[in-house]
């Protein structure tokens, strides 16, 4: 938990400090950032993440394919040569240069029978954005090319969402689970930190933190580039990095994970996305007249009803929930929102989180939407998904706000969200107050769905 709330000095800047939008050349200047970061086969996110991210490639080929659709369709396919013969599509496909290779050995993904032998990845997953970056680029394919496109993705899609249920949905609750915080792609979110500490915080942590030894963890850590407020604390990043370790020594069998876990959350935000991107799978289905299997189906219906489960009559919020014990986890995040992404939520739910998120004491800051409320005590500024605002989940609230037909309020954060970047550039994430932009400069998935909003 953050120990300072960095709003008490972020000065909010006057208008004047807002340049005015040349929308062709931002558009030119976000395409020189993917070129920048043009890795071949995939695009990284940033130079300071050399590897291919699941999500992050989703994003990116959503905006690439109003310049380059057919790139943009090799960043979608190049997701599938790190397939786990099980179905599982890993949240990482590792760089195979040799500087690259304690990257690589700290996942040993051939630890498992399941994994691919003909490159390294990791051994878990992450948001599921795939099937609607799929139709998204596939519309701006000619026709011929679409056909064939979701032909080529259509089975590693449905191997895929088969695995998503089969082995993180035991209890055929709709629900999946999630093993690690890097799966839902929030790293550092309230709710996981929760966990995290509860559940996952060994006693040799414990001692470096009581020892004071933070220092020397930052010291040896690769993303020091980035200043250290404005990242994922030492001791967070020692507990995810512990709990690879674990999952590493029971080979990323989900069975072992499982057998002794005390850490599994079924994310609201993770599933709200899969439950989008189900029905954009249905979607590939119609279009190429093939039919899903009948228990996928089954499984997909299910899911949209039990998002209800991970809503909060007393707070009229959505949560995520401890699998383990199945209470929610009430820590609030912008993980609340997404279910209007999901767009299968009642009318009447999505009015109440349209009014939280136009609270301006709690996420209608001066630069929306933050990643966690203002009057949350996790609430810092500049720390990754503890405060800061983020293009790629603004993209997902406008998206679940248009389907809603709040396309006034949709509109309004699509222009709050390019002016951030017009005015700071395509940084991985932003000040919510002051709109500095932090992180990772010249981040992939900001400048390629600057690239989207400018088109929408």
């Amino acid at each position: 938990m953050s120990d300072n709330h960095n709003h008490s000095n972020s000065p909010i800047p006057d208008d004047a400090q807002s340049k005015d939008l040349d929308a062709k050349a931002l558009t030119t200047t976000m395409l020189a950032i993917l070129d920048q970061n043009n890795q071949g086969d995939y695009t990284s996110p940033a130079k300071l993440y050399p590897h291919q991210w699941l999500w992050d490639s989703a994003f990116t080929a959503i905006g690439l394919r109003h310049i380059d659709p057919e790139r943009a369709a090799r960043e979608i396919a190049s997701l599938v040569r790190g397939q786990w013969s099980n179905g599982m599509i890993p949240n990482m496909i590792f760089n195979p240069s040799n500087q690259y290779r304690l990257d690589r050995d700290f996942w040993s993904s051939w630890l498992s029978p399941f994994a691919p032998d003909h490159l390294a990845t990791s051994g878990i997953t992450q948001p599921p954005m795939l099937a609607d970056a799929v139709v998204k680029v596939g519309e701006k394919l000619p026709k011929s090319h679409r056909t064939e496109f979701y032909r080529f993705m259509f089975e590693p899609l449905v191997q895929y969402h088969q695995w998503l249920y089969l082995e993180r949905d035991p209890h055929n609750e709709g629900l999946t689970l999630q093993i690690h915080p890097w799966e839902v792609g929030l790293d550092n979110t309230p709710p996981w930190v929760h966990q995290l500490y509860d559940h996952s915080r060994p006693w040799w942590i414990a001692l470096i933190e009581k020892l004071g030894l933070q220092g020397f963890i930052n010291f040896i850590r690769r993303d020091r580039s980035v200043p250290p407020g404005q990242r994922i604390s030492s001791l967070e990043a020692l507990m995810l990095w512990d709990v690879v370790k674990r999952l590493r020594r029971k080979n990323y069998n989900i069975e072992r994970i499982m057998h002794r876990t005390l850490f599994a959350t079924q994310d609201i935000s993770f599933n709200s996305i899969m439950v989008r991107n189900n029905t954009q799978l249905q979607t590939i289905a119609n279009i190429i007249r093939k039919k899903l299997p009948s228990e996928l189906l089954t499984q997909m219906k299910h899911s949209e009803q039990a998002l209800d489960k991970l809503y909060d009559d007393i707070s009229q919020q959505y949560y995520s929930r401890d699998f383990i014990t199945h209470k929610l986890i009430k820590e609030p995040s912008i993980g609340t929102f997404l279910p209007l992404y999901a767009g299968t939520i009642s009318k009447e739910r999505a009015s109440k989180l349209v009014k939280l998120l136009k609270d301006h004491k709690k996420y209608w800051l001066h630069h929306p939407v933050p990643s966690v409320p203002l009057d949350s005590s996790f609430f810092d500024a500049d720390r990754y998904w503890q405060g800061p605002s983020w293009v790629n989940t603004n993209w997902l609230i406008i998206d679940g706000l248009e389907r809603y037909n709040y396309t006034e309020l949709a509109d309004e954060l699509r222009q709050k969200t390019i002016q951030l970047v017009n005015n700071q550039g395509a940084w991985e994430y932003f000040d919510p107050l002051n709109g500095r932009g932090l992180g990772a400069e010249s981040f992939s998935w900001t400048a390629a769905l600057t690239i989207d909003l400018l088109n929408q």
